[in-house]
């Protein structure tokens, strides 16, 4: 969802800035059929022409979510998927880390069906900031697990998390990945985020987890 030619180290794509900056208090209404959404968490469409999440009634995700409804008015919108998959099998160890070169311990992937290429992005104080890599690089990466296969185009993503030793990797929704940015942009501290922000990442994968059944069928 990130443009060519856009700074690297950026607050996310136009709209997804929602998750990664302060914004002045508003109203937040469906962006299909302006129905108020005040007070209530809400699903997300993927507004593939503006490359940005757009809020969401429960009726009108219900219209675009599922078989034959994967999009909305002029093909521009798609549902954001609940599903949360885990891949406790993963062959992503400190060597494929390495080939990243992020300099923090968590970083998500999607397809941009826009650019038709892979974006790899991680949080950062300043929001969501690209990781310039060669394709190669997290080709070798993704191949290591069988998540990388599963996930739908520009609606969900696969999470990696680095901590004590091991790398925990899952397939979840594009919007919590920017919201997991969100959360940490507001909460980090210093140079390494401090201890307010460690425990808002704790708390964040902990969910994850809960939300997670194993990824099932063989590895691509």
């Amino acid at each position: 969802m990130t443009g060519p030619g856009q700074p690297r180290r950026t607050a996310g794509p136009k709209g997804l800035r929602r998750f990664a900056a302060p914004r002045r208090p508003r109203e937040e209404r469906c962006e299909l059929c302006a129905a108020s959404l005040a007070g209530e968490r809400h699903p997300h469409l993927v507004d593939t022409e503006k490359r940005a999440l757009a809020c969401a009634c429960g009726p009108c995700f219900r219209l675009l979510d599922g078989p034959g409804g994967a999009k909305g008015p002029g093909g521009r919108f798609r549902a954001v998927p609940r599903r949360y998959l885990s891949d406790p099998g993963h062959r992503v160890d400190d060597n494929a880390w390495e080939l990243l070169r992020i300099p923090v311990g968590v970083a998500f992937f999607f397809r941009n069906s826009a650019l038709d290429r892979l974006v790899a992005l991680y949080p950062s104080p300043a929001g969501a900031t690209e990781s310039e890599l060669e394709p190669s690089s997290w080709q070798a990466v993704l191949a290591a697990t069988r998540l990388a296969a599963l996930l739908e185009p520009d609606v969900e993503a696969l999470l990696l998390r680095r901590h004590e030793g091991r790398t925990d990797c899952f397939l979840v929704p594009v919007d919590i990945a920017y919201e997991l940015v969100g959360r940490m942009r507001l909460r980090w501290q210093g140079f390494d985020g401090g201890a307010e922000a460690r425990a808002e990442l704790e708390a964040f994968f902990t969910h994850v987890r809960e939300q997670a059944r194993e990824a099932r069928g063989s590895r691509p």
